[in-house]
């Protein structure tokens, strides 16, 4: 035991540093700044898992954590559709899938923002051609910006939420 806590200690931390916390900063300002504009008060996501195996899931979860802390910026994660004034939508669509997606985006009251995480929610990722996949959210609903990555990270999601926001004006 010993030996292993020397060890331990000698190597220190070996994994990637968060994002800088000037950047969150920064980038949390600006998309608070672009939502009160466009809003006039907090933006409501609603999050649909359309069939992904959550590791997109597990990056916006962290974005509810201390670090990045979503709701200091005025945003905040509903559980209703109806209160959602965006949707980010994870994983390949299922065809299971496919008619909740669509009920979802119906349910939505407009002016409503659909949001494609990860190369799944993208294009269906290494799932595409799967019989059991019909594609990428946008073989159903109409995708306003697409979050690259597999999963991508937490501040890329904001990133993306304020580009989005800001090209809607």
């Amino acid at each position: 035991m010993r030996r292993q806590l020397r060890i331990a200690l000698r190597t220190g931390i070996v994994t990637e540093p968060p994002p800088g916390r000037s950047d969150v900063e920064r980038l949390g300002a600006r998309l608070a700044g672009e939502i009160q504009r466009r809003f006039g008060r907090s933006l409501a996501i609603r999050q649909v898992d359309a069939g992904s195996c959550n590791g997109c899931e597990l990056e916006i979860a962290g974005l509810t954590g201390p670090h990045y802390d979503l709701e200091r910026f005025g945003l905040s994660f509903v559980a209703s559709p109806r209160h959602a004034d965006c949707l980010l939508v994870t994983g390949p669509v299922t065809r299971n899938m496919a008619e909740a997606l669509r009920r979802t985006w119906e349910a939505t009251p407009d002016p409503k923002l659909v949001i494609a995480v990860g190369d799944c929610g993208r294009d269906g990722g290494i799932f595409r051609g799967s019989y059991a996949v019909v594609g990428g959210a946008d073989a159903v609903v109409p995708v306003d910006a697409v979050v690259p990555g597999c999963p991508p990270s937490p501040a890329a999601i904001l990133a993306a939420l304020l580009d989005v926001i800001g090209r809607r004006r």
